[in-house]
């Protein structure tokens, strides 16, 4: 009997353990971007049983215009939910993605440090070469990628006030 009650128990617990990190991460975002999140999950669901699967991420990139998109990234893409990917396991995985973004002030203020003039620019070129030699070096492909976003002035100086905001926000030109 103790060791029925011991199982009970242990059930119980996981159970709990289990809802408390699913509520965790519901408490991670305002109740506006958790219907964002739904709104997303929901146009990505294409077969609408709760669960994003292989064939669903085939048909979203399909209606995005990208039809021939290798096996491989989508199991990868799949593998990161470790498991069926629920509306819980999704915003987990954003929520894992996006823990890491430091306040937009913390941000500015890191640029600051290369604009002394204060004119809300830094120097391309000057940036790419800090990107590609300094600390947690850039690859040539990551720097790229990311100029591919990166608002430029006319000068072709890069728009840190800008970039600072598509960081901790999110691009509004995506929506």
């Amino acid at each position: 009997m103790a060791s029925r009650k011991a199982g009970t128990r242990s059930k119980a617990a996981a159970t709990k353990q289990a809802h408390r990190g699913s509520s965790n991460v519901f408490s991670m975002f305002e109740q506006a971007q958790i219907q964002e999140f739904k709104e997303a999950f929901s146009c990505i669901d294409q077969n609408r049983d709760g669960i994003i699967c292989k064939s669903d991420l085939r048909e979203t990139y399909s209606q995005l215009g990208k039809v021939n998109v290798p096996e491989e990234e989508l199991d990868a893409m799949l593998q990161e939910g470790k498991g069926p990917i629920n509306f819980t396991v999704f915003l987990t995985l954003f929520g894992e993605k996006l823990n890491g973004t430091d306040p937009e002030e913390a941000i500015l203020s890191a640029f600051r440090l290369f604009d002394p003039s204060g004119k809300g620019v830094v120097n391309k070129d000057e940036f790419k070469q800090l990107l590609l030699t300094q600390a947690d070096k850039f690859s040539l492909a990551e720097v790229e990628q990311m100029f591919e976003l990166t608002p430029m002035d006319l000068a072709g100086n890069i728009d840190y006030k800008s970039l600072c905001y598509i960081i901790t926000h999110g691009d509004e030109k995506e929506e």
